[in-house]
């Protein structure tokens, strides 16, 4: 039986709200940031920014630079990095901005590289770490934190002097990156104390043309001041072990037009208090997020395990919700510094009530702790890819709801879509994903959106289609490409490119889903494709049987004389795509690995001995790979070049994993702030832990990381007596890095008590009661820089 699901556009609304917020620009700048009531604008035109939070001072300063040219290759048009207060100035009076501190060298390296700067300045940060930011000397203090007290103020005028005198130069006047500053975090109900903090940024010298603040949980704002920003995550560490999946992460995989999540924070502030209606801001601000989950940490008592689609779901589905600013916290993963005084994680030994580990702070994010390449990462690049080159249309368009939609957090019967739209053309968006609980397929779906007046209906496709659990997409409709109307496409739009002088739009197809393209007859004089059935319906041309990949190139006339190509590839092909700037021309990267774009060379990062990637259109002379020449062959329309050979600096045989000691029984479990589970006291790492002894061979190259196939409760990594890392058991395998030549590891792991009030995954329960490293391996980073052949 057909499923048909039907939304209705309502007429075009009003204007956007102008010049109502007391936001500017500096005078003079070529690209004006302008904030409506309903999006943003840049350069007088809608604007979509991705950011991506990225922490310096939990990343080693030597590799900042690669590290941001791998975000700004997902997408990422601005870095966020909170300002963490302990890590500059953990000593009173000796504030630190060298080494992983060196604020003013990441915002400069962000300039360099073409990506915006948004620094979250606090005072208070929360970001998991000890005090949410606050230095102890500080806390220690005869004051009230994150309040209008003298006493309070008066260190934290000095503290926001120094972070400006870091800036000083890089705000917008003077070409600088800096587009938003947010002023403090999640801080709900004293909006006088957020317009002081304004205040005196201000006085000492930050400027930006945006200033935001964490909009969730009923927030109070101080009027107009500051732009409201809104997040969701998949998971969350910060609810009860036994607590199920929280119903505040469950509404992020449903279109709906809320924009506050009352669950983020909620930990930290008074259950029965909430400050103002939720999404109260609606009328004069655009929904913009700046915590979205990238991935999300894991706590003592509570390990949420993340897949790449709970975080590339989650995303599209905010951008169908009517998202016009996509921001995720993390993008990129660290670590802890170490303190001087003490460590510097979130604990129950400050009053907090989650146990966080010592360093890590993965996150599980795109791009991990030592820089991994995650699969979130090439799920979210295709969404930015969309964005940059389609963003400028979506960002003004209404969110509309389909007339029949779900009753409720747990209807999973109900098909999730929604119609980005500006009255005449659109966006669909299908989400058919959620965590912990699957959605079943959608058989015999199709889909009729009423437009408004003369611009009439479409129902597609041409023939309805099973949407496959597990789905998430964007479909475009009536979309012009350079004059050519494409009324719909079973495959979600991935960005354009020039080739032979004619604009190419490049698909991704659906698994499961059968690619079906409709063009206006009207707009076109002739369509070829490599493959399937092109037929004359009801004045559309359909493009059906096309079998997606490299080749599957439409070939296009237009009435005016005009070519234009249609590229559908394959699902697993489309996560591959890159685009940016290489060897003098924009071009599309197809590569299994990462590249990262860097003027005149690509640089691509394998944990493979050999690699390939596929450039569109291909560079008109071989390439060069470390020296040597590489020829392209032919892979449907595109050029791939292969690389790499065996030998050189392999680590053939895996890591040699001796037990010097066996687990004793667990230890009794304790409990701390909520009553929640608190970490094994240090003590017992060296008493009951099981010990292993791995050797780190002297010619270990740089960049290599560790793989741990373990099992346990907590997992710690020494060289000598130093902590190098550390891990809570979810299931996943645990990386360690930066561990230096000839060093000699120790890993001790805990077994989990069987009363402990943890929640660990059920596939893994089992095994978090048993210490053991069962396995080992090591992986080899490698780089290839590719250049222009002459």
């Amino acid at each position: 039986m057909t499923h048909p699901s039907r939304l209705r556009v309502p007429a075009p609304a009003a204007p956007p709200l102008t010049g109502h917020l007391p936001f500017a620009d500096a005078p003079g700048v070529t690209d004006p940031i302008e904030v409506t009531s309903r999006w943003l604008t840049r350069s007088g035109r809608p604007w979509f920014p991705v950011s991506g939070e990225f922490h310096y001072s939990r990343y080693p300063a030597g590799a900042w630079e690669e590290e941001l040219l791998k975000m700004k290759a997902g997408g990422v048009t601005a870095v966020a990095s909170y300002i963490i207060w302990i890590h500059h100035e953990e000593i009173e009076g000796r504030v630190r901005f060298d080494g992983n501190r060196d604020l003013r060298r990441f915002a400069e390296l962000c300039a360099r590289h073409g990506l915006d700067f948004i620094p979250r300045v606090g005072p208070w940060s929360h970001a998991e770490v000890r005090n949410g930011g606050l230095p102890d000397w500080l806390t220690a203090r005869d004051c009230t934190p994150r309040t209008d007290d003298p006493a309070y103020l008066e260190p934290v005028r000095d503290w926001f002097a120094a972070i400006a005198e870091q800036l000083r130069g890089l705000d917008r006047g003077n070409g600088g990156p800096v587009i938003a500053i947010q002023i403090e975090n999640e801080l709900y109900d004293q909006p006088g104390h957020l317009s002081t903090l304004k205040r005196l940024a201000q006085e000492a010298g930050l400027s930006a043309p945006m200033w935001t603040s964490t909009a969730w949980g009923g927030v109070q704002l101080p009027g107009d001041e500051l732009l409201p920003l809104y997040g969701g995550y998949p998971e969350a560490f910060w609810t009860e072990a036994d607590g199920g999946w929280p119903d505040t992460c469950r509404k992020h995989f449903f279109f709906t037009h809320q924009r506050d999540d009352e669950g983020i924070g909620a930990d930290l502030r008074p259950t029965t208090v909430r400050g103002g209606t939720p999404d109260a801001l609606a009328d004069r601000f655009p929904w913009a997020t700046c915590e979205l989950g990238g991935g999300m940490a894991v706590a003592y008592h509570r390990r949420p395990r993340l897949d790449a689609a709970d975080i590339g779901a989650l995303g599209l589905t905010k951008i169908g919700c009517g998202s016009v600013w996509q921001g995720y916290y993390m993008f990129h993963g660290g670590t802890n510094p170490a303190g001087e005084l003490s460590t510097l994680q979130e604990s129950h030994a400050t009053a907090y009530p989650n146990d966080l580990p010592v360093l890590t702070y993965d996150f599980q994010a795109p791009l991990g702790e030592y820089g991994q390449y995650r699969p979130s990462y090439d799920e979210l690049r295709l969404q930015h890819l969309l964005l940059a080159d389609f963003g400028h249309l979506v960002a003004p368009m209404e969110s509309v709801l389909p007339d029949d939609r779900p009753d409720g957090q747990h209807d999973r019967d109900t098909l999730r879509w929604a119609v980005r739209t500006d009255g005449a053309s659109g966006f669909l968006f299908v989400n058919n994903h959620q965590p912990h609980e699957p959605l079943p397929d959608r058989p015999d779906t199709s889909f009729t959106v009423e437009f408004p007046g003369e611009a009439g209906t479409l129902t597609l496709p041409g023939s309805p289609v099973n949407v496959p659990a597990g789905a998430y997409f964007c479909w475009p409709l009536r979309l012009d490409v350079a004059g050519v109307r494409l009324e719909w496409a079973t495959a979600q739009p991935v960005c354009t490119v020039s080739l032979d002088g004619r604009p190419v739009l490049v698909l991704a197809a659906t698994d499961g889903i059968a690619p079906e393209l409709a063009l206006d007859a009207a707009t076109v004089t002739s369509v070829s494709a490599p493959t399937g059935d092109i037929a004359e319906v009801d004045g559309r041309i359909l493009v059906t049987g096309l079998r997606p990949g490299t080749d599957a190139l439409v070939e296009v006339a237009a009435v005016d004389g005009a070519r234009v190509g249609l590229l559908v590839l394959d699902a697993a092909t489309a996560r591959t795509v890159y685009r940016g700037e290489a060897w003098g021309a924009e071009r599309l990267v197809l590569c299994a690995d990462g590249v990262v774009f860097d003027h005149d060379e690509v640089r691509v990062h394998s944990t493979a001995v050999r690699t390939s990637f596929a450039v569109l259109p291909a560079p008109e002379h071989p390439l060069v790979v470390d020296g040597e020449t590489v020829v392209g062959e032919a892979d449907g329309v595109f050029a791939r070049y292969r690389f790499g050979a065996d030998g050189g600096e392999v680590l053939e045989a895996p890591p040699a994993v001796r037990l010097v000691r066996a687990a004793s029984p667990a230890p009794e479990p304790s409990t701390g702030v909520l009553d929640r589970a608190s970490a094994p006291a240090d003590k017992y790492f060296d008493t009951v832990a099981a010990e292993y002894r791995i050797d780190v061979p002297e010619d270990c190259p740089d960049g290599t990381v560790l793989r741990l196939h373990w099992s346990g409760d907590v997992g710690r990594a020494y060289v000598g007596d130093a902590l190098v890392a550390d891990q809570f058991f979810s299931g996943r395998v645990w990386d360690i890095g930066r561990l230096p030549a000839g060093a000699v590891l120790r890993v001790r792991v805990l077994p989990l008590h069987a009363d402990a009030k943890v929640y660990v995954a059920q596939d893994a329960g089992d095994a978090a009661r048993t210490a053991a490293v069962t396995g080992a391996e090591w992986i080899r980073n490698r780089t290839w820089a590719v250049r222009p052949g002459g």
